[in-house]
């Protein structure tokens, strides 16, 4: 049942090498924010996608539902460092990333890249965001504990050498607009034998790629081949 909730749908994909051009313009230490448009139905109702979209939507067109650290090495080749269910916390290759989140009609999420105002210490954060490999993703969402879910690594990577954080946390938030709580998350927490920990410090993907600290790059229009 655990294995069941946890697995992400997978395509296998071909020809990524000839989309690569199209990621040119990233730098070092972006941020990579996965969304959903509001309407779409793809995933069934009981997947993290769609409870993440449920719980932290706003008003606007689309759901982040993950958020990823690029990385850009001396040789140009572009790495996702970012926390998911399959990989825990993770550095692995861009066409490793596209594999894992394309959808299941085969399409890609929309891709937006977002990028510090003042990116002078990218270096730095993500060398802070690779200490934190290795380590499992925190399905219990809980600050100050081991393992890492996706905005909470990034929030913890990227902190200035006088060790301020730049991206702030808030109470966090599973409830849909009704009031209740999506199933997946009523799941999810049964499961683990824990309270949903409503109102608890955290972060999620929507509320960060607000932050004042980030300014826009662009949508990456990617396609299989």
């Amino acid at each position: 049942m655990m294995k069941k909730l946890f697995l992400l749908a997978c395509l296998a994909i071909f020809g990524l090498s000839s989309c690569l051009g199209q990621f040119a313009k990233v730098q070092n230490g972006d941020l990579l924010f996965v969304g959903l448009p509001l309407d779409y139905t793809i995933f069934e109702d009981t997947t993290m996608e769609s409870a993440i979209a449920a719980s932290t939507g706003k008003n606007n067109h689309i759901n982040y539902i993950h958020v990823a650290i690029l990385e850009v090495d001396q040789a140009g080749q572009i790495w996702i460092i970012d926390a998911t269910i399959k990989h825990g916390v993770d550095r692995h290759p861009l066409d490793t990333f596209l594999s894992d989140f394309t959808l299941k009609d085969g399409s890609y999420p929309i891709l937006d890249v977002k990028r510090l105002k003042k990116n002078q210490d990218a270096a730095l954060y993500v060398e802070n965001a690779k200490k934190y490999c290795g380590r499992g993703y925190d399905i219990y969402f809980l600050p100050d504990n081991n393992e890492k879910y996706c905005s909470e690594l990034v929030r913890d990577a990227y902190i200035t050498p006088a060790g301020k954080h730049l991206f702030n946390e808030k109470p966090m938030n599973f409830k849909s607009k009704d009031g209740t709580f999506p199933p997946y998350w009523v799941q999810l927490f049964g499961l683990i034998n824990q309270p949903i920990p409503q109102g608890l410090p955290g972060t999620n993907p929507n509320a960060m790629s607000k932050e004042k600290v980030l300014k826009e790059v662009g949508s990456l229009n990617v396609k299989p081949q």
